[in-house]
């Protein structure tokens, strides 16, 4: 986790670099949460060996979203999104985290909308999927303290594309629901579908004007 959350600040420094190159530019940086869904395998596995096979679950739950934009034109721009489980959740027995990121090119269909904006996006990215076996080890010092390891982290290549409107609240802070989808290659490996639709909102800071 703390890998993918390093590339925030390296794609907003990217992004403000570009602005300060730009001066009719307009950057935006926002952070939410959103929903994403993808349906079981159906499959039972016995991954941790003991005999025991456990349903491969759906993936659902609470994802964060943080990214940020620039609009080198009115209509024209691009930007970054990392998207992620804040907490792990169960996987037939292991624990599981899936971060989604992906690079976009920006279009504002309505570039004179000042107060709601409606803004579509498609790009390209990746999906990462780690895993993690909890265990306990035991003694008469400390008692049985948990510890956490990775097992697996994996990366698969997806296409994204995305839609939202920007209801700007002052000139410079903005609420934008935003609909996504995603097609990751390979997803099938663990989960039903490769397709991944995501819902969300997100609280935003515009910087300059476009």
């Amino acid at each position: 986790m703390k890998r993918f959350l390093s590339y925030v600040p390296l794609c907003l420094l990217m992004l403000a670099g570009s602005y300060s190159l730009h001066a009719q530019s307009a950057l935006d940086i926002h952070i939410g949460a959103s929903g994403a869904n993808a349906k079981s395998t159906g499959q039972s596995l016995d991954v941790l060996g003991d005999g025991n096979f456990r349903n491969t679950p759906s993936l659902d739950g609470v994802f964060m979203n943080i990214g940020g934009g620039i609009m080198l034109s009115p209509r024209f721009g691009f930007g970054a999104e990392v998207s992620f489980k804040p907490q792990q959740s169960d996987y037939a027995g292991l624990g599981y985290r899936p971060v989604f990121y992906d690079f976009n090119g920006i279009m504002h269909p309505i570039a004179s909308a000042k107060k709601v904006r409606p803004e579509l996006e498609a790009g390209v990215g990746a999906a990462n999927m780690r895993f993690y076996y909890s265990q306990k080890d035991c003694n008469v010092f400390e008692g049985c303290p948990g510890t956490n390891v990775l097992v697996q982290s994996s990366n698969h290549f997806q296409f994204h594309a995305g839609a939202g409107v920007s209801f700007f609240l002052t000139p410079h802070v903005y609420i934008r629901p935003k609909f996504d989808i995603h097609w990751i290659h390979n997803f099938t490996d663990y989960f039903g579908t490769n397709w991944v639709p995501q819902y969300g909102v997100s609280v935003g800071y515009r910087f300059g004007s476009d």
